[in-house]
């Protein structure tokens, strides 16, 4: 069967989440389950079960899943997981956390439905479901756009299609990936939302980006007052680069006529040389004279 007839044949909402349309990760994972006949649901060794290599969430909320665990001792897993075979048992494609929590449980097996789907389309569902219900932080969502576009052809305009996005909301969010990890961690932490971090990303200093995370948690600034201190920055940093450019005429014509990089830089030239010798050889050629003692 080719891939066509594979996916009309697990329902109407696979089709959907291989187009460009917008799909919904509930409608097609009850899709998938309603055309599932009882012998399509087997119970599996837990521990033949792998996460979904795709799988963009990192860290998963310790309490919401024995939470989970309580409930699966007490009513069973009441909505199957759904997998795909893999050379070693099988592989997740959706119910990460029924199988998490199943065995904090203490189960052994899982009820389970079993479908073939390619790479691409198992990173596709893994980024749908996580999106979708609101699972990852903004670190990992970013990581997750950026791991898709390099591993297809979709464009940043056809993953805000599919994904119920606007493009300028999946720019923003890869441009978190540019923060320093100090920043970055405090935004997966959850320390710093979402809207503060897009506005540290447009700083190209990483140094004033640590700074300004940090007087962001200690001072409870708000994102308006975040994004009138990145301007001041960025006017400022514009000013110091053009100020730069200046001096970099005057360390070009230093450097064509003395052989060395020069740095000027607060009022101060910098010229480096690597052995005495070398810098005979500069003192020379600026025609400055050493007399012997």
């Amino acid at each position: 069967m080719n891939n066509n007839g594979k996916r009309k044949a697990l329902g109407k909402g696979l089709e959907q989440l291989f187009s460009n349309e917008r799909i919904d990760f509930e409608n097609l994972e009850k899709d998938i389950i309603e055309s599932a006949s009882p012998k399509d649901i087997v119970d599996i060794d837990i521990d033949e079960i792998r996460s979904n290599p795709y799988q963009p969430r990192k860290t998963f909320d310790q309490e919401s899943l024995q939470e989970l665990a309580a409930s699966i001792k007490e009513h069973g897993v009441v909505q199957p997981i759904i997998v795909k075979k893999s050379l070693k048992g099988y592989e997740l494609i959706a119910g990460e956390r029924r199988t998490r929590a199943s065995k904090l449980a203490g189960l052994k097996t899982v009820p389970a439905i079993v479908r073939e789907f390619n790479d691409e389309e198992m990173m596709e569902i893994a980024l749908i479901e996580n999106i979708q219900r609101e699972n990852l932080n903004p670190i990992e969502e970013a990581l997750a756009y950026d791991k898709i576009i390099k591993s297809t052809n979709m464009t940043q305009e056809v993953i805000a299609q599919k994904f119920g996005k606007s493009r300028s909301y999946i720019t923003n969010m890869l441009g978190l990936l540019k923060l320093p990890e100090e920043t970055k961690k405090l935004v997966e932490e959850g320390k710093i939302s979402s809207s503060h971090a897009r506005t540290l990303s447009k700083i190209n200093d990483e140094d004033e980006i640590n700074k300004l995370a940090n007087k962001i948690i200690k001072e409870n600034i708000n994102v308006r007052e975040i994004e009138d201190l990145t301007r001041r920055i960025n006017n400022k940093n514009n000013n110091k680069k053009s100020y730069s450019n200046t001096y970099e005429i005057f360390e070009n014509i230093m450097r064509d006529k003395i052989g060395t990089k020069v740095k000027i830089n607060n009022h101060k030239i910098e010229i480096p040389f690597d052995s005495e010798k070398d810098l005979e050889r500069i003192l020379e050629i600026l025609n400055i004279e050493i007399e012997d003692n």
